[in-house]
This record gives C-alpha cells, structure tokens and sequence, in this order.
C-alpha cells in the first residue's frame, strides 16, 4: 500500500474545497473535479485502499455541500496506520 505525502493530501482538500471561494460557480467545478479526485485518489494510494477510497472521494465531492470533508488526509492516515499495522 503507497502512502502519499500528507503535504499532496491536504493540497488535494484543499483543490476539493476551493469551490467554496467562488459561489454559484463551485457546483459546477465540483462536478469536474469529482471524477478527477476519486482517480487521482485510487492512483496515489493504489490497491483495494484507493480503489474505495477513490469512489469515496469522487461521491463526496460530487454531492453537495459535503465536499468539507477532507478525504486525502483521512486516507493518508488510514494508509500509514495501516502501513504500521502490517510491520
């Protein structure tokens, strides 16, 4: 299991997030940025992990208004917990 940098997660969120600066035009990016998200997610964290984790993502932006939730940084720590577990 890849583990990415927690410096890329949070940059991650916060491209997710950024809708919230431009009103009436974030729907309309959260829509692009949704199917991007979940592959860039599945690519960065790879196997079964990034597989969900990139569905998650890409539904969590998709929806409205839940798109808050920081879903790089909760698999970055659920990846390197995970990596310790397995040591």
């Amino acid at each position: 299991m890849t583990v990415p940098s927690l410096l890329f997660c949070i940059l991650m969120d916060a491209i997710g997030m950024a809708s919230y600066i431009f009103p009436g035009v974030g729907e309309s990016f959260d829509l692009v940025w949704a199917p991007i998200s979940g592959f860039i997610f599945m690519k960065s964290f790879g196997g079964m992990t990034g597989k969900i984790g990139g569905l998650i993502s890409m539904v969590e932006e998709a929806v409205p208004f839940i798109d808050i939730i920081p879903t790089f940084t909760i698999g970055h720590f659920y990846a390197k917990y995970q990596s310790r577990k397995l040591k």
